[in-house]
């Protein structure tokens, strides 16, 4: 490993540390005391978004509850390099915001109509500045995403106040609606409220919180016929190696045969990643991880040539048996103890911990046929919808996201109980 690369290692980990997330915390806290300022959260709402429905559904309760200064910001939707494919992403919004209101007890969005949505953002730019704004958006969004009538009432162009929200949106350093930013620090939509409140409760405010995360599946194994269950990740994404063990797990719960396929990054497939959503990512899996208990931040990117060695490997590992202990063992090593998948040393020390012959895997480091079993990959990724990993199929129906996999053992149990 080179100087540079490893010194970009210890600086992740520094980024990452807890002792500075805590640092940061602390200066914004005594900031805000030293100017007699309450605290104040910041929500960003996109009308045309699912999820957006959920968070306003919980916005009169969270207000009450802790009692911030909670400001609005209208949005015009995220920018289209934050969204490389922006239809199969809003027919996976849809279908995943339904699986996600169902499960916390919320309503289940009805797809709206274009001119009902602009109706409905009329009447949200008529009540961000009215002192009952949480309470007459969740009215409105209620409406328009249930198939009920909207409000007769006067509603306002919402072009200025989307305008500067969209550019508050991007000057705090997001590019989603549903999502909330305080002190430094962005929680998105009611998958991550849950930090939020405890970041409230622990400076004093409110009391249990409103959504918790669902708790993953047990190791308790099942029994029953076995179903294939297909599982896209990406060496480079640090979302897939939170993942990976725990989906294999779920895997064996069920009895189900588990279909490893590996795709390019998105980077590697020229599809854009906003330097945001990067900074976004990895402070999200950096507070995922730590409430997993899975180590990371010690990182090495193997964007590159640490991804195409790694994948080169894939048939060897798969031969012997161990594709699962070697994607485990390589995203392990550069996500969370600063490997560098591109040196030798770095793939040796990878090979070998997952138990396989380094004598046997050097020379097939600059094999090319991992590209045909990738590309195929890629194009069942899209055929079933998705475009990014870790992503899930089961019967025909796909999901996405590390935090879905209470989603997925819903589908394997159900089709167990057919």
């Amino acid at each position: 490993m080179s100087l540079k690369t490893n010194l970009k290692s210890y600086l992740a980990a520094a980024i990452t540390s807890d002792q500075l997330l805590n640092a940061r915390r602390r200066v914004h806290d005594l900031r805000r005391r030293l100017c007699g300022a309450d605290h104040v959260v910041h929500y960003f709402h996109d009308g045309a978004d699912p999820y957006c429905t959920l968070t306003a559904q919980i916005l009169p309760a969270f207000q009450a509850k802790y009692g911030v200064m909670l400001c609005p910001h209208l949005i015009s939707g995220p920018p289209s390099e934050a969204v490389p494919e922006p239809e199969s992403y809003q027919k996976n919004a849809m279908v995943d915001a339904t699986r996600l209101a169902l499960k916390h007890g919320l309503n289940a969005p009805v797809k709206p109509s274009i001119e009902r949505i602009q109706k409905a953002n009329r009447l949200f730019a008529a009540a961000i500045d009215t002192p009952d704004w949480t309470d007459r958006l969740s009215d409105v969004s209620a409406a328009l995403w249930t198939g009920r009538a909207l409000p007769d009432e006067p509603g306002a162009d919402p072009t200025h106040a989307m305008a500067a929200g969209d550019r508050a949106l991007a000057s705090k350093g997001h590019y989603l609606g549903g999502t909330f930013f305080y002190g430094g620090e962005w929680y998105w939509g009611i998958d991550r409220l849950y930090y939020l409140e405890q970041r409230l409760q622990r400076a004093g405010l409110g009391g249990d919180p409103l959504i918790v995360p669902v708790s993953d599946p047990t190791d308790q194994p099942l029994a029953g016929d076995a179903q294939e269950l297909e599982f896209f990740f990406s060496f480079r994404s640090p979302y897939s190696y939170l993942a990976f063990d725990r989906a294999v797990n779920l895997g064996k719960r069920h009895n189900a045969r588990l279909v490893l396929k590996p795709v390019l990054p998105m980077l590697m497939r020229g599809l854009p990643v906003p330097k945001a959503k990067s900074r976004y990512i990895l402070r999200d899996c950096t507070r995922e991880a730590r409430r997993l208990g899975i180590p990371f931040g010690r990182i090495c990117d193997p964007l590159g040539a640490g991804v195409e060695r790694g994948y080169a490997l894939f048939d060897y590992a798969d031969d012997q048996g161990k594709l699962a202990p070697y994607c485990t063992a390589f995203m392990r090593s550069v996500w969370s103890q600063g490997v560098d998948a591109a040196t030798d040393k770095g793939m040796e020390r990878i090979v070998t911990s997952a138990g396989l012959e380094w004598s046997v895997a050097r020379p097939l480091l600059n094999a090319q046929d991992w590209r045909g079993r990738v590309e195929a990959n890629q194009h069942r990724l899209q055929e079933v919808g998705l475009w990014g990993v870790p992503s899930f199929c089961v019967d025909g129906q796909s999901l996405w996201g590390q935090d879905r996999l209470w989603a997925v053992e819903d589908l394997l149990t159900a089709n167990r109980t057919r």
